[in-house]
């Protein structure tokens, strides 16, 4: 590994053996993140499969012949490896959860609520056409209340008809197709805000996606530019060169004397600047997470009410009514003709008593039906909060591990120009050895 490494990071292979172990290297580097790439763009980002097939090869090939010909670029790129431990490796991932949590997450809460809507729909379309039914209850209960009446009252009493007139509605299906218009109305301007919202997200991850790409390679490339021109840049570690030039020096004396300031790239010590920073950036995943907690409990909730809502529904489906109609009337008559005498007599008054009207009808208001087309509520996929809680673990993972992301890099930045990292060394060596002076 360490010969392979040394290949690696050469600048000019030394015989025609290095040359092919350095592009068999590249090859490799190339098609696997091609592999990734393509796998980024079509899963993740929601490219089309032939468009993320051609960007993939094309990127694939770029990278294979800017590795194997530019010596900077390969430690460009080696460093953005471990790059992706930091913050700009961070936001990267957010962007992953936020687009898992749009294509997977907010369609379910749609769904549900879509199921929510088509209940209600459900329930109008099923009450009013019972109400419009139990009408004919009413022109029943008017019909038989009047023959009642035609059959009670003597003839010369008798009304004109003796019946109600009720009117009904005959117009009954323009009420439903207006219904099932304004219904498909709902639907489809529900249908064009879900569509805006996923197109735009979808449109705004992507750029965010791209952005924090070349955020990646720019901070790698902006690292190496002030490794290579500042001598002070990221330069407070204890490195093997360092070590053997004070021994050369008879300076040993003052990395002893600076342990506590000076840190060793590869141990696991950190300082209380790293240490701080570890919090803050905690913190803010921590606002993240809660925040796609937030989603994911809307989910949940929206899964709960659409499941109670058609269960209740079932429930309830037929409720019964009764119209109870208890009719008695004395009516008095004042009529001299009714007197038996030719003579004039007194005025007299007659009482007919109607018989007793007391009848008893059953009707039932249906508010759902098996007719009714309600899609299933859909339960959250555990899946999916499964891989968002392994992105956020990477999230967290991160955080702790960004100073030795940073210390990596330099490693790499040093194995690739081992001339400029001795420089660096001296100057840091001069420096501890004027602060020892000044002491």
């Amino acid at each position: 590994l360490a010969d392979l490494w040394w290949i690696y990071s050469k600048p000019v292979p030394a015989d025609g053996r290095e040359l092919w172990t350095l592009f068999l290297q590249c090859s490799c580097i190339a098609v696997v993140i091609g592999g990734l790439f393509y796998n980024w763009m079509f899963a993740s980002l929601e490219y089309s499969w032939h468009l993320s097939v051609a960007v993939a090869v094309s990127f694939s090939l770029l990278l294979l012949l800017t590795l194997l010909l530019v010596h900077p670029a390969r430690c460009v790129f080696s460093m953005i490896m471990p790059t992706l431990g930091t913050k700009q490796g961070r936001k990267l991932l957010f962007s992953t959860c936020i687009m898992i949590a749009v294509v997977n997450i907010t369609p379910n809460i749609m769904s549900n609520i879509k199921t929510i809507l088509q209940l209600i729909k459900c329930i109008c379309k099923n009450s009013s056409d019972s109400l419009l039914n139990s009408t004919a209850l009413l022109e029943k209960v008017s019909w038989e209340f009047g023959d009642a009446i035609q059959e009670t009252i003597p003839s010369i009493y008798k009304p004109m008809n003796g019946h109600f007139r009720f009117s009904l509605l005959q117009d009954s299906p323009l009420i439903y197709q207006k219904m099932h218009i304004a219904g498909e109305n709902i639907s489809r301007e529900f249908l064009s805000v879900e569509v805006l919202v996923k197109d735009s997200i979808r449109v705004a991850n992507r750029l965010a996606a791209g952005f924090f790409m070349l955020c990646l390679c720019f901070e790698s490339t902006w690292y190496l530019k002030n490794y290579l021109t500042d001598l002070r840049f990221d330069n407070f570690y204890i490195t093997k060169k360092l070590e053997r030039l004070a021994v050369d020096r008879r300076a040993a004396h003052l990395l002893a004397g600076s342990s506590k300031k000076l840190l060793r790239p590869r141990g696991w010590k950190l300082s209380w600047e790293e240490v701080a920073l570890c919090l803050v950036q905690a913190m803010l995943v921590t606002v993240a997470l809660l925040l796609l907690l937030l989603v994911v409990a809307m989910d949940h909730f929206a899964f709960s009410v659409a499941d109670t809502a058609v269960t209740k529904a079932a429930q309830f489906s037929a409720v019964p009514f009764t119209l109870s109609i208890k009719y008695k009337v004395t009516a008095g008559v004042s009529c001299p003709a009714l007197c038996g005498d030719p003579t004039p007599c007194p005025f007299r008054e007659l009482e007919l008593l109607l018989r007793d009207f007391n009848r008893t009808y059953h009707h039932h208001l249906i508010f759902s039906s098996a007719r009714c087309r309600i899609s299933p509520p859909t339960p959250p996929n555990p899946s999916v909060l499964l891989v968002l809680g392994l992105l956020f673990c990477i999230l967290y993972a991160t955080v702790f591990l960004e100073a030795y992301a940073h210390r990596l890099c330099r490693n790499i930045a040093a194995s690739f120009f081992p001339r400029r990292e001795e420089r660096r060394a001296l100057h840091l060596l001069r420096k501890l050895s004027r602060r020892h002076s000044k002491e």
